[in-house]
C-alpha cells in the first residue's frame, strides 16, 4: 500500500464523514499501486484576502480519464517560443519543473504510458469537488473565493449530448460554480441553452454575445426570452443576451469579472443552432466595458473570464487597459505560470489557461491593499488517486449514469439516419462500458497534427463510403486510451459527441482538396491570433502532404499524394469522406455509430485494433521550434 503520512492520514478520513467514501479511495489507491502523493502536494495557503478558483474545457468529463499533452503546438509569429508554444523538457524547464514526477506526467507527454500507469488518471468531478473543497477551506472559507468555469463545459460526452448539456450543469452546480461562460454551450438549441442557463446556479455571463437586430423585434424570439424569465436578452439597447459582467464580492474585496465567449463561435459551428445571437472578439467593446467598470463600480480588481484561447489573451491583455487577470480557455493549454504583459494602459495584467478535461485547477490569490493588487498564481493537477472522491457528487454521477437512454429524445431522427437501435432501453452506463477492442498503441487526440484517435476516426469514415481521402476536425477535445486497455464506447464517445456529427461523402477536385487544406493551415498559423481559429489541423486520412508553417497562405501545402503513392492532381476527382460540416446538414450516419462499427469490423480475432500507418504530415522549417519535441513523422 502507498505510505501516507499521519497527518494525511487522518485528513482523509475526516473528509470522507462516515469513512466509508475515503477507506475506498484507499484501498483503491493500494490496489491500483500508485506513486505516493509528495507531502503537502495539494497545500495553497492563502496569500491575500480574495482567492480564485479556475477549470476550463471540462468537455463533459465527469469521470476520471487519461489525457496526453501534445508534443507538438507551434507558435508563429510573436507566440513562437512563448508558452504555450513550448513542449515537453523545455516547458518543463521553463516552468521551473522537475523534469520527471507528477507535474510532468501532468504538462508534457514525455514517457506518457509509463507515468500513466504510475500516476493514474486525472481529473473526475468526484475527485475535482474535493481538490476545490479543500482549496476554499485553505482560504479560510467559501465566502473567500469564487470559483470561474471557462466554458465548453456542456459537450464532449455521451452523456451530456444525450441529456443536453443537463448533467454537466446539475454537477456544476454541485461542484460550485459561480460563474462561467460558453462557447460549445451555443451548439445546442437556443431553448436548451435558456434552460441550462436557467437551471444554473450562477452567472452565465459574455459580454460579446448579442441578440441580432432582427431577433430584437422578433415575437419568436420575445416569447423564447419570456419563457425563460428573462434569459437570453439581458439589456435590449445594448443587445447583451446574457450578462456582459457581475461583481462579486469575495473575501470582503469586490472583484468585476467579464465574460469573453469564443468570438468565433459563428465561424467554427453550425450557426443554425443559434439563430438570434452574434458573437466576435468586439475589443474595442471589452476596453470601452472595463472602463466603464473602473469608473462606476470603483472594483478592487477586474479580470476577465475568457475563451478567446491563450494567444489572443496575450494580446487582448496588451490592448485592453485595467484588466488585472485573465482566466483563458478554448486552447486547452495546461500552463502552470502565467504569462505576464503590460497593457497598453501601464497596468500589469497575468493571462493563465488551466488545460481541459477537469485535468487542472487554477488557483489565483489576490492581496489588495492601499489600490494596489498583488496576484499570486499556482495550478494544481487533478491526480485522481490522491483526491477521495466526494460523496455528494459520487452519488449524483451514479444516479445520472442509471438513467435509460430516452428513444423519444435522442432516436428522433431515427429512420434518417439509421440510429443503433441496441442501445435503446440501456442505461448510460450500459451503452457506454461497452468494450470494442484493446488498442494496439497509446490512442490520443491533442497536438497540431495527427494523433492516433484521430487515425481512427479517419480510417473509419475512409471505411464507411470506400472513400479515397477522409476529413477530421482538427478540435482538441478527446480523451486518450492507453496501450493495451480496452477501447470502450465511452472512449468513442469522447472524441465525436456533438449535436452534429452527421458524416458524409462527396467528390472534390484535387486543386479544391490543397485550397482548403492551406486556408485551414492558415486560420492555425497565421501570425496574428486574432485571425487563428484556436483548433488544430485538420486530421486527413489517406493523405500525405508536406507543410511549412512559416510560409504564407496558398504556400505552405506541397507533395501532397495518396496512400498508395499516387500524386494529387488539380483536376482530379477525389472521393472524400469527412463528419461535422459546419454549413449544411449531410445525411450520412452518426460519427460515433461509423467509428464503432469500424474497429468492431477490423479488430483481428485478438481483439487488438492494429493501425497500420498514421497520416502524420512531412514539416518543413521547424526542428528548432520550441514547439516540437520526438515528432513520430518526417521533418525537413
Amino acid at each position: 500500500m502507498p505510505t501516507m503520512d499521519k497527518r494525511t492520514f487522518l485528513k482523509v478520513l475526516a473528509m470522507g464523514s462516515a469513512g466509508t467514501g475515503s477507506l475506498a479511495w484507499l484501498m483503491q489507491n493500494a490496489q491500483a499501486g500508485q506513486a505516493t502523493m509528495p507531502k503537502d502536494f495539494y497545500s495553497v495557503p492563502k496569500k491575500g484576502q480574495a482567492r480564485i478558483l479556475h477549470t476550463t474545457d471540462v468537455h463533459g468529463q465527469l469521470l476520471p480519464v487519461y489525457f496526453r499533452e501534445p508534443n507538438v503546438n507551434l507558435g508563429v509569429g510573436p507566440a513562437r517560443g512563448r508558452p504555450p508554444h513550448i513542449v515537453g523538457k523545455k516547458l518543463l524547464e521553463k516552468m521551473d519543473l522537475p523534469l520527471d514526477g507528477p507535474e510532468a506526467y501532468a504538462y508534457t507527454y514525455l514517457d506518457f504510458y509509463n507515468a500513466a500507469r504510475k500516476y493514474g488518471k486525472t481529473g473526475g468531478y468526484a475527485h475535482v469537488k474535493t481538490l476545490l473543497d479543500m482549496l476554499r477551506e485553505q482560504a479560510g472559507g467559501v465566502e473567500n473565493t469564487i470559483t470561474l468555469d471557462g466554458g465548453d463545459l456542456w459537450q464532449g460526452s455521451g452523456t451530456s449530448l444525450w441529456t443536453r448539456g443537463v448533467d454537466m450543469v446539475e454537477a456544476s452546480n454541485i461542484l460550485g460554480v459561480n460563474v462561467m461562460i460558453g462557447h460549445w454551450e451555443f451548439t445546442y438549441k437556443e431553448q436548451e441553452v435558456l434552460s441550462n442557463v436557467s437551471l444554473f446556479k450562477g452567472d452565465f455571463i459574455g459580454q460579446n454575445v448579442r441578440v441580432k437586430e432582427d431577433s430584437l423585434m422578433d415575437d419568436n424570439y420575445a416569447e423564447l426570452v419570456e419563457k425563460f424569465d428573462g434569459r437570453g436578452l439581458y439589456d435590449e439597447d445594448a443587445g447583451y443576451a446574457f450578462q456582459p459582467y457581475v461583481m462579486k464580492k469575495v473575501g470582503n474585496k469586490r472583484i468585476a469579472v467579464v465574460g469573453q465567449a469564443f468570438p468565433r463561435t459563428a465561424n467554427a459551428n453550425p450557426p443554425e443552432f443559434f439563430p438570434d445571437w452574434s458573437f466576435g472578439l468586439r475589443e474595442e467593446d471589452m476596453a470601452n466595458l472595463v472602463k466603464k467598470i473602473r469608473a462606476d463600480e470603483k472594483p478592487d480588481a477586474v479580470v476577465m473570464l475568457s475563451h478567446n484561447g491563450m494567444d489572443v489573451d496575450v494580446k487582448m491583455g496588451e490592448n485592453v487597459a485595467g484588466i488585472d487577470a485573465i482566466f483563458g480557455g478554448h486552447t486547452h493549454d495546461g500552463m502552470p505560470k502565467p504569462i505576464e504583459v503590460k497593457s497598453k494602459g501601464g497596468n500589469r495584467c497575468l493571462v493563465t489557461n488551466a488545460g481541459s478535461n477537469g485535468k487542472f485547477v487554477g488557483i489565483m490569490d489576490f492581496d489588495i491593499s492601499d489600490g494596489k493588487v498583488n496576484m499570486h498564481y499556482s495550478m494544481k493537477p487533478v491526480i485522481t488517486n490522491w483526491l477521495p472522491a466526494d460523496k455528494e457528487m459520487e452519488a449524483y454521477l451514479s444516479q445520472m449514469r442509471s438513467k435509460k437512454y430516452d428513444e423519444k429524445i435522442n432516436e428522433a431522427r431515427n429512420e434518417k439516419y439509421k440510429f443503433n437501435k441496441a442501445r435503446v432501453g440501456k442505461t448510460y452506463d450500459e451503452i457506454l462500458t461497452e468494450k470494442l477492442a484493446i488498442a494496439d498503441r497509446t490512442l490520443y487526440r491533442r497536438g497540431n497534427f495527427m494523433g492516433t484517435w484521430d487515425q481512427v476516426l479517419c480510417n473509419a469514415l475512409r471505411h464507411e463510403y470506400k472513400a479515397d481521402i477522409s476529413f477530421s476536425a482538427g478540435v482538441r477535445w478527446g480523451t486518450t486510451t492507453l496501450k493495451g486497455d480496452w477501447i470502450t464506447m465511452e472512449d468513442v464517445m469522447t472524441q465525436c459527441s456533438m449535436t452534429y456529427a452527421e458524416t458524409y461523402s462527396s467528390e472534390i477536385t484535387g486543386k479544391d482538396l490543397l485550397e482548403t487544406l492551406e486556408q485551414i493551415a492558415d486560420n492555425l498559423f497565421d501570425p496574428d491570433p486574432y485571425l487563428q481559429s484556436g483548433g488544430d489541423m485538420v486530421r486527413v486520412g489517406g493523405l500525405n502532404y508536406t507543410i511549412d508553417p512559416s510560409k504564407k497562405l496558398y504556400e505552405r501545402i506541397t507533395d501532397a499524394h495518396l496512400d498508395n503513392g499516387e500524386k494529387i492532381e488539380p483536376d482530379k476527382k477525389y472521393k472524400l469522406a469527412g463528419w461535422a460540416t459546419v454549413n449544411r446538414t449531410p445525411d450520412g450516419r452518426l460519427m460515433w455509430d461509423v467509428v464503432r462499427d469500424y474497429i468492431l469490423a477490423t479488430k483481428g480475432k485478438d481483439d487488438i485494433l492494429k493501425l497500420p500507418r498514421i497520416n502524420r504530415p512531412k514539416l518543413v522549417n521547424v526542428s528548432d521550434n520550441p514547439g516540437i519535441a520526438d515528432y513520430e513523422g518526417e521533418l525537413g
